[in-house]
């Protein structure tokens, strides 16, 4: 059995650290800054995270400018791996985020335009480096659709198939946002996790929703994560990764160790 991995997600808008429900927007005022992202990302490799996922949502030039800088500085300071993404629409922007000091690169709506990117940057980075990141929301009782734009925009796109479709074309795993679940604290959406991740033969992370330790048990047991990813809980101290660590220890899931 693989070890199942915690990892805190940073959400970046001009240099902050910020969080939104259900993909607030920043030109809307929806998002609250929460703190620095190099001082976080410190706390959280303190804490033991086992990786740290960044997602730039300034969306611009200046923006990736900052990125590349935040994460340079987090990679100078911090041992966990490192995935990046939000705005990664060409292989050679992969390559400055990897060479930066991101480990994975993560791509999203620029993978549903351009499918054939995630084929590109695996075959010239490895699947290894290569994460899908996959918005979910539910649209029926058994349908779950892909969205992109920051959630704005439904594609039509049966989520399940698209994650099959991303790990035939290179992807190396595969983060599942629940639009639904964002920002709740309410849980996961455990019965799409699941699905996918029975359906694929890479890692499904499992995100959106988490707001406490057995919403975190819940999609590892019965969803099949193989790792969980939170925000809230982590950025307003609800919980430590240590402390969600130990919990998930103690319900018989392998953790990993530092």
């Amino acid at each position: 059995m693989l070890a199942v991995r915690v990892i805190p997600c940073l959400d970046v808008h001009a240099g902050n650290v910020t969080r939104g429900i259900q993909f607030g927007k920043a030109e809307s005022g929806e998002l609250k800054n929460v703190g620095d992202p190099v001082e976080m990302a410190i706390r959280y490799d303190a804490q033991g995270a086992d990786e740290m996922v960044f997602y730039d949502i300034t969306a611009s030039a200046h923006g990736r400018a900052t990125m590349v800088d935040v994460i340079r500085r987090v990679a100078e300071r911090c041992f966990m791996p490192l995935t990046v993404g939000g705005g990664v629409r060409t292989v050679e922007d992969m390559r400055e985020l990897l060479k930066a000091g991101a480990d994975k690169t993560s791509i999203n709506s620029s993978a549903v335009s351009n499918p054939d990117l995630i084929r590109q940057g695996a075959e010239k980075f490895g699947s290894q480096c290569i994460v899908v990141s996959i918005d979910a929301k539910r649209t029926g009782p058994e349908s779950w659709e892909v969205f992109v734009q920051g959630g704005r925009k439904n594609t039509g796109l049966n989520a399940i198939e698209w994650a099959q479709r991303a790990v035939e074309l290179g992807a190396g795993e595969i983060v599942l946002n629940s639009i639904d679940g964002d920002g709740t604290k309410a849980g996961y959406d455990v019965e799409l996790t699941r699905r996918i991740a029975d359906s694929i033969p890479v890692p499904v992370v499992a995100s959106g929703g988490a707001g406490n330790l057995d919403h975190m048990v819940e999609v590892v047991q019965k969803g099949h994560a193989a790792a969980v990813l939170a925000a809230s809980i982590f950025h307003y101290g609800t919980y430590t990764v240590s402390q969600v660590k130990e919990y998930l220890s103690s319900k018989g899931i392998v953790m990993r160790r530092d």
